[in-house]
This record gives C-alpha cells, structure tokens and sequence, in this order.
C-alpha cells in the first residue's frame, strides 16, 4: 500500500495539486483547535470519549464520509493540506483519515467504503469550489454579521458541507439536516447542533420556495465584479483581471468550467510497451467509462472510475500516469527525438519528464533538475516503475546555480515555470483562494529570471521552450516578448509544425483554452537559438 501511495501520488500531484506552503500561524491555530476539541471532548460527560478508558469511542450514529469532509476541509484552509480531489492513496486513504477525525473530533465512524470515498471527493472539492458563494448563503441565513465572523471554524465546515449537499448535489434535504445536526452536536455541543439545524432548515425552506439569496450584478466595474466573483464563487482580483483580458462572458464561461467536475486524462506509457490499445482493453474490462484524445496518440479521457483505476494498480506498475492533454501538448511542442539531450529545468514530480523520456525510444537523455529533493526522489522511483529511469538523469539543485556552473550545452530545454496556474483551476480547486494578486508579480520576476538561466544552457541551434499552466497574458506573451528583447539570440518558432492548428495563437505560440478545448489552460513557447 505504501509502494501504491508513493507512485500514484507522483503521478497526480504536477495535475492535480497546488503546493501551498503551510504557514506557521495557521498550523499553530489548527494544533490549537484540534487541543481543544480533543480536551473538551475527553471531559464531557455524555460526549463521545469514555472518560475512564480514554480511548475514542466508535460512533455509529455520524456519517462518516462527512466526518471525514469536515476534518479534511479543516486541514486545507487551516493547515494548508492539499485537496486531494483524486483521493490519491485510493481506499487506504479512508483509514488514514480516521486518525485525524480521531485526533480531531475526539471519535471514530466505521471506515469508508468506496461510495463514502467518493462522496468524500466530491463534497471536499466541491465545497472549496463553491466556499466563496456558500458563505455569502450562510452569511445571509445568520441572525447578523457577528453571528458568522465569530463561528468556530469546524462549525462553518458543516455548514458549508450541508448548504453543499442541498444547493449544489441536490441530496434528500431533510436526511442532510439531520446529518449534519448529528455532526455537529458530537463534535461540538448540543446549542451547535440547534444552530446547524436552524439555519439549514432556512435553506431548505427558501430552496423549495425558489428564492434563494442571489447577489445583484449592478453598479461600476469593481461592484459588478465582486457579485461576479461571489455569484461564481471566485477571488474577485481574478474575476476583475479576467473581465479585463478576456471580456465578462468569457470570463463567466472560464468560471464555470472551473466550478465543473474535473476531467482527467491518462496516458499509456509506450516506453514500457503498453500502448493505449492496452490501456482502452484494461478500461473495458474494468468497465470505466473512456474516450479516446482527439489530440494526442497516448491518452484516454476518463469522467468518472478513477478510483477504479487507481485500485487496479495500473497507476502503481507504471502502465499509465494521470496526466491532462493540455500537459502532453507542451511536450509534443518540446518535440523530443531519440539521440537528443533534453533538459526539463524545473521537473519535479516529473510528468513531463516521464513522457519525455517514453519519447526517446531509449536514446538520449532527459536531464531532470529540481531543486526539491522528496519530489526528485519520487520522480527517480516512478522513473524506475515506467521503465525509463536508464534515459532520466535525476539532478538536485537550483536551475540559477546549475546553468552557471554548466559546460554542457543542450538541444532542447523545457522550462516548465512556476506560476500562478490559473489554467488549472478545475482540478486545483484550493489553488483560488491560495493565490493573490500581489503572488503575480513575484512569479513574473521568478519567471524572467529562471528564463534567463535556462537560456545558458541551450546549444547554438538549440531549442528553448517556456511553458506555464497558466491562461494569464502576462505570464506568457509578455515573460516571452521581455525575454526576446533581453536575448536577441533567440527567435519565436512557431508551434503549427508540432500541434493542432486550433491550438496556436498569432504569435506563433501553443495556448489550450478550458472552455474553448476543455482541457486544462497551458501555454508554451518554443525559441530558438541562432547558430
């Protein structure tokens, strides 16, 4: 199990996750909550620990899977946990989980079965999608303002998790009340049960009546953008900039793709043999729905059965790996062929990596360079499981200082930047409230620099390709116009020999659109060096 969590969970993090740094202030204020919960539950009289034994009682009488929402929930905004919407560790997970409920609430549920699994992954990720308009809904059902600034945290969890399950999955509404009463009264008190109950009770009542608060679209450009924003559940800073580079309807129709269930892609690793005839016969006979990528030779669609997927083990042995389209399209723009030398400046957990690699038919190098060393050593392990670790050369250390100290020069080199990745929004559903305005011009400074360093190690005639995950104009045709002006050497050429027409801008450059592609936003540009 421990082998399977460690591949699948290499496999899915560059496509899944937004690594947010847990901050110390929020991780002493989770400790200090979970303290508390803990020490209050251990003294209660009639609550949910046996104060002679001391050990957690099994709680039968709360839902587990919304036990488990509610924990996860507070370890994401608190904690700075990842939203594991893949649910990577497939059904270990769910017993993993019930050490923190444990640790937590004060008390154990009977274990998840593979439908608590799924519900799990679907009211976590839907419920930070939404975050922004449920509470804007909470808000309004609360007696006044005070009443929902001051609710403790784990009660505004349960909250959010039965406005979720009665707006957006439009479960049996008065089974969810009791559900959540019953939650709230174990894990908290009695007079918080009575409060959950109260307001959702509200919320059923206007639901039914078809009139629901809903924020009013009018007034300047800022008032208009923040009912936006709420209405769609976004940051406003994001809404705002999308309305300025894209227009309000395009703006709209990225957040609702955003707010959309997620689809995923696998792709075949060929270089361990298994083509994607094997990987549509392993489907059938698992009986996951799939579709065929009208893109690319490799990968399949998939919009439900990836927990079927992962508990096969196809992720594990290395048959295939979670990875978008958007994804592969940087890498067929990369163009890798046997014999060549290929860099990827900022590969960990190594996607790319992997199917530049697969690429090589065996000849030629991939030279993978990271400066996280977990993440380099798990990108060496699934290397190992995909049969291509003899192409891969794993090395730890900062690209700036790398490209100074290199006398190697190669014929390709991918710089796959960090960035605010604002094309990945689907899946990263915690990735919008993570990010600020003020995050966009530290990572358009990191960008240029990172760029500058990776052009030290392209050869003369070589190709430089900058991609990003990101739809955001000044992370891509402005970092790259700014990079031409500062390196006169390199010339844009243009990606229509490398992808679907459909895909290149009039710049020359490769852009995936969600709504107009449904696939995740990306953006490459390939640059070549004069000789």
């Amino acid at each position: 199990m421990q082998q399977q969590a460690l591949a699948i969970s290499v496999l899915t993090s560059a496509e899944l996750f937004a690594a947010a740094a847990t901050s110390s202030i929020k991780q002493v204020k989770f400790d200090k909550i979970t303290r508390q919960r803990n020490s209050s539950n251990s003294t209660r009289r009639n609550g949910p620990l046996d104060s002679a034994s001391k050990s957690p009682k099994l709680n039968l009488e709360v839902s587990p899977h919304r036990a488990v929402s509610a924990v996860r929930l507070m370890r994401i905004e608190l904690g700075g946990a990842f939203a594991d919407l893949l649910n990577e560790q497939g059904k270990g997970s769910g017993y993993n989980e019930m050490g923190y409920v444990e640790r937590t609430l004060g008390f154990r549920t009977r274990y998840l079965d593979d439908r608590d699994l799924r519900l799990v992954t679907d009211i976590v990720g839907g419920t930070i999608r939404w975050r922004r308009y449920l509470d804007y809904l909470i808000l309004s059902l609360c007696k006044n303002d005070d009443t929902f600034s001051g609710m403790e945290p784990l009660l505004l969890q349960i909250l959010r998790i039965g406005f979720y399950e009665i707006i957006k999955l439009e479960m049996p509404p008065y089974a969810v009340v009791d559900e959540n009463v019953r939650l709230a009264k174990v894990a908290l008190r009695p007079g918080a049960g009575n409060m959950v109950n109260g307001i959702l009770r509200k919320l059923v009542l206007l639901k039914e009546s078809n009139s629901l608060p809903a924020p009013k679209v009018e007034g300047d450009d800022r008032q208009q953008a923040r009912a936006l924003a709420t209405a769609y559940s976004h940051p406003v800073w994001m809404v705002r900039r999308w309305i300025k580079y894209f227009g309000r309807e395009e703006a709209i129709s990225l957040m609702m793709w955003n707010n959309g269930d997620p689809i995923f892609s696998l792709r075949a690793n060929t270089g361990k043999g298994f083509t994607r005839a094997d990987l549509v016969t392993e489907l059938k006979r698992l009986k996951v729905p799939h579709d065929l990528s009208a893109h690319l030779d490799d990968f399949v669609r998939l919009k439900t059965g990836m927990q079927i997927v992962i508990q096969a083990g196809l992720l594990r042995d290395g048959f295939c790996s979670v990875q978008d389209e958007s994804a592969g399209l940087v890498v067929a723009v990369v163009d890798p062929h046997p014999g060549e030398t290929v860099v990827d400046c900022c590969a960990a957990p190594g996607g790319k990596t992997l199917f530049l690699a697969s690429r090589l038919n065996g000849q030629g190098v991939v030279t993978a360079i990271d400066i996280n060393k977990g993440r380099l050593r798990i990108l060496k392990e699934s290397a190992k499981s995909h049969q291509v670790d003899h192409v891969v050369n794993a090395v730890h250390d900062d690209l700036r200082a790398f490209s100074e100290k290199s006398l190697v020069k190669y014929d390709k080199v991918l710089l796959d930047a960090p960035c605010s990745g604002l094309g990945v929004l689907s899946k990263r559903a915690d990735l919008r409230w993570n990010r600020r305005l003020e995050d966009m011009e530290e990572l358009k400074s990191l960008q240029d620099e990172l760029l500058d360093s990776a052009s030290l190690l392209v050869k003369p005639g070589g190709v430089l390709i900058y991609s990003t995950c990101s739809i955001d104009p000044e992370e891509n045709e402005e970092r790259v116009a700014s990079f031409l002006l500062r390196h006169p050497d390199f010339n844009i050429d243009p990606v229509s020999r490398y992808v679907p027409t459909d895909f290149v801008t009039g710049h020359g450059f490769y852009l995936s659109n969600p709504v107009k592609h449904s696939l995740d936003g990306a953006f490459a540009a390939r640059l070549l060096r004069s000789c």
